[in-house]
């Protein structure tokens, strides 16, 4: 059972809830302190999206609890380091490292559009995360830049592993509501289709998209209408992507079989992270003009 001394709640008799420091569909992010181990972690509120009926909801929650315990198998500097998934109120409340830092959301609502160097640079280090869950059997599902850490000491983090969609359902509930964040979501999964890897490296382009650009390429007024311009439209052509044009677009083909794979893009990216130009089977690729870097 919880305790709430004051203001402040007791996860699973030993998690301290201190102060929350991030909030979405999916739950409450908070720091909070290990009374066991007497040091400061995050702990990830999850909560069922409206709409899920009681046997989803269970189901859900035993995923989560299953895929968290996965992701505490990755071993990889970039990937957080889940401790426990303790269960209080008959729901998970996964336990990680505290990564002090910022999200790459703030760091470009701070500072708007990076060069491509530096994000092709936050890039591979998210690719290397995504490739170490991904030998493990563990997909993301949301991937995007709030769920990028960047430390103080410039380690790049990805976090909140296997939160964004239930198990064999589509993108939307059935009262509506999107599961996980509809720009960055793969053509496959918004069509209600199984995810698999090359959903992860979707995100990611968008991810970079984002990162260049100052804004995903296919948000709409609605949630509704971004599913459908990720399953329907073209790619805008980025205008300050320079090098990591065919880059993004190689991780943004419709066709999941089509898209840039894991191990080139990583490649590609350390290369232009370094100040270089992707290989040349991947420029081959790109549809449109190589765009000039701002």
């Amino acid at each position: 059972m919880s305790e709430e001394p004051g203001h402040e709640r007791v996860i699973a008799g030993r998690y301290r809830l201190l102060a929350p420091l991030g909030e979405g569909g999916m739950g409450t992010v908070w720091r909070a302190r290990d009374e066991v181990l007497h040091r400061e972690v995050a702990v990830k509120e999850v909560r069922a999206p409206a709409g899920l009926g009681g046997d989803d909801v269970r189901r859900m929650y035993a995923r989560l609890e299953r895929e968290a315990w996965a992701a505490a198998r990755v071993a990889n500097r970039n990937v957080v380091t889940v401790y426990d998934v303790a269960t209080d109120g008959g729901r998970p409340w996964i336990v990680m490292e505290l990564v002090r830092g910022l999200s790459l959301a703030e760091v470009l609502d701070a500072e708007g559009p990076m060069p491509p160097q530096r994000a092709a640079h936050i890039g591979a280090e998210v690719l290397a995360a995504l490739r170490a869950a991904h030998e493990a059997g563990v997909l993301h599902r949301d991937v995007k830049p709030a769920n990028v850490l960047i430390s103080n000491d410039g380690r790049i983090v990805l976090t909140d592993f296997g939160i964004a969609m239930v198990e064999g359902s589509s993108a939307l509930t059935m009262t509506g509501e999107v599961i996980g964040s509809p720009e960055f979501l793969a053509p496959e999964r918004a069509l209600g289709r199984t995810p698999g890897p090359e959903s992860d490296l979707w995100s990611l382009g968008v991810l970079l998209y984002a990162a260049v650009e100052g804004h995903s390429p296919f948000r709409q007024d609605t949630p509704l209408s971004t599913l459908r311009a990720i399953v329907d439209e073209e790619l805008p052509p980025p205008r300050r992507a320079g090098p990591l044009a065919p880059v993004i677009e190689g991780l943004l083909r419709k066709d999941p079989a089509q898209r840039l794979s894991a191990g080139q893009a990583e490649q590609d990216l350390r290369v232009i992270a370094a100040g270089g130009s992707p290989s040349a089977d991947t420029v081959r690729a790109v549809p449109y003009p190589p765009t000039v870097a701002a």
